[in-house]
C-alpha cells in the first residue's frame, strides 16, 4: 500500500496540472474497483468531507445537509441494487434529519448496506453507520455521540447539555432554595421553547436510531427493539459521553453487540481502502474540493470551496 507522502509524491511527477488530475482520479477510480472486488461486486460509494483539511469552510461546505441527497441520487444512478452498497463514510457529522433523508433513501434501494469508517464517521454519521446490516473498522476508526447540537447564539451547544443543565438546577433548587437566585439568569437564558427542543431533538433522534438497527443490524435479534434502543440510548446518553467528539472505537462499538468486521482482516482490502483515503485527502489539499461523493459506476458529486482551479 502507498503512503500518502508516497502518492503525493507520485502525483508531483506530473508537472501539466491536467494530467496530474486525470492521474489521481484514474488511481481513485482503479482503487473503487479494487475495493469492490474485494467486497464481491458490491455497489461502492464514498461520501467524504474536507473538515480536516478546509476547517475554516462554511458548515454546510463539510458536513452532511440536506443538499447530498441530489448527491447520492446523482452517483447512484445506473446502479443494480440488488448487489448490495459498500458505502464508504468521512464526515463529522451534521443535520439529523438530512441524515434521515439519505438514509431512507438508501433502504428503499438496498436490500443489503455495509459502512467502512476509515478514520472518522461522527455525529449524523455515526447515525448513518448505524443504519447499517455491518459496520467495518480499522484500529484507527472512530464513531461517536450522536446527541444533536442546536446553533446558539451562533455556535453548536449539545441537546443533552442543555437538558442536563436543567436536570443539574433542578436537584439544586430542590436541595436548597437559595440556589434559585444563582440558577435564575442562567435558566432564563434557556427558555421553555430551547428546553423542549433539545428534549424533542434528543428522543427524534434516538427513536430514528432504534427503528433503523431493528430494520437492519438487529433483525434477527430476538427481540430487535429492545436490543436497538439499548444501543441507542447508550450513543445518546452515555455518562461518558460528556464531549460530542469523543472517540469510540471498534472494542467499544463492539461492547454493545454492533457487528463490527476489522478492516485488517483482509489486507488486500485494507490497502485499496486506506490507499482511496490517502488519495481522497490529496484531492482535498490540491483542490478547492470540500466534500465528494462519488461511486463504482464512476459517477461525481462535488462541492467546491472558492473557484475551482486545480494546482
Amino acid at each position: 500500500m502507498p503512503t500518502w507522502n508516497e502518492l503525493l509524491d507520485e502525483l508531483q511527477k506530473h508537472t501539466d496540472p491536467i494530467e496530474g488530475q486525470k492521474w489521481l482520479q484514474n488511481y481513485q477510480n482503479d482503487t473503487i474497483e479494487k475495493i469492490r472486488n474485494s467486497r464481491k461486486n458490491t455497489n461502492i460509494i464514498l461520501y467524504a468531507s474536507a473538515f480536516l483539511q478546509k476547517p475554516q469552510a462554511s458548515a454546510n461546505l463539510l458536513s452532511i445537509t440536506y443538499e447530498d441527497i441530489n448527491g447520492f441520487m446523482s452517483v447512484m444512478s445506473g446502479m443494480d441494487w440488488s448487489k448490495g452498497l459498500t458505502l464508504i463514510l468521512h464526515t463529522p457529522g451534521g443535520i439529523t434529519s438530512a441524515a434521515e433523508t439519505i438514509v431512507e433513501y438508501l433502504h428503499s434501494k438496498f436490500e443489503y448496506i455495509e459502512v467502512i469508517v476509515p478514520t472518522f464517521a461522527m455525529s449524523a454519521g455515526t447515525m448513518i453507520s448505524l443504519a447499517s446490516d455491518t459496520i467495518i473498522m480499522g484500529r484507527q476508526s472512530q464513531l461517536g455521540p450522536i446527541d444533536t447540537q442546536l446553533n446558539i447564539g451562533g455556535r453548536p451547544v449539545s441537546a443533552r447539555a442543555i437538558v442536563d443543565q436543567f436536570e443539574n438546577a433542578k436537584n439544586e433548587i430542590l436541595g436548597d432554595v437559595r440556589a434559585a437566585h444563582i440558577w435564575a439568569p442562567i435558566l432564563q437564558s434557556l427558555g421553555p421553547a430551547l428546553l423542549q427542543e433539545a428534549r424533542d431533538q434528543l428522543e427524534y433522534g434516538e427513536k430514528m436510531v432504534v427503528r433503523w438497527l431493528a430494520k437492519r443490524m438487529f433483525k434477527s435479534h430476538p427481540d430487535p427493539f429492545a436490543n436497538g434502543s439499548k444501543v441507542a440510548e447508550y450513543f445518546n446518553i452515555c455518562d461518558l459521553n460528556k464531549n460530542h467528539g469523543r472517540r469510540i472505537d471498534r472494542n467499544e462499538a463492539k461492547s454493545q453487540d454492533l457487528i463490527i468486521e476489522n478492516l485488517e482482516d483482509d489486507q488486500a482490502f485494507q490497502d485499496a481502502v486506506l490507499t482511496l483515503y490517502h488519495i481522497i485527502t490529496i484531492i482535498f489539499e490540491k483542490t478547492p474540493a470540500s466534500k465528494i461523493i462519488l461511486s463504482s459506476e464512476k459517477r461525481l458529486w462535488v462541492k467546491n470551496l472558492g473557484i475551482p482551479k486545480f494546482k
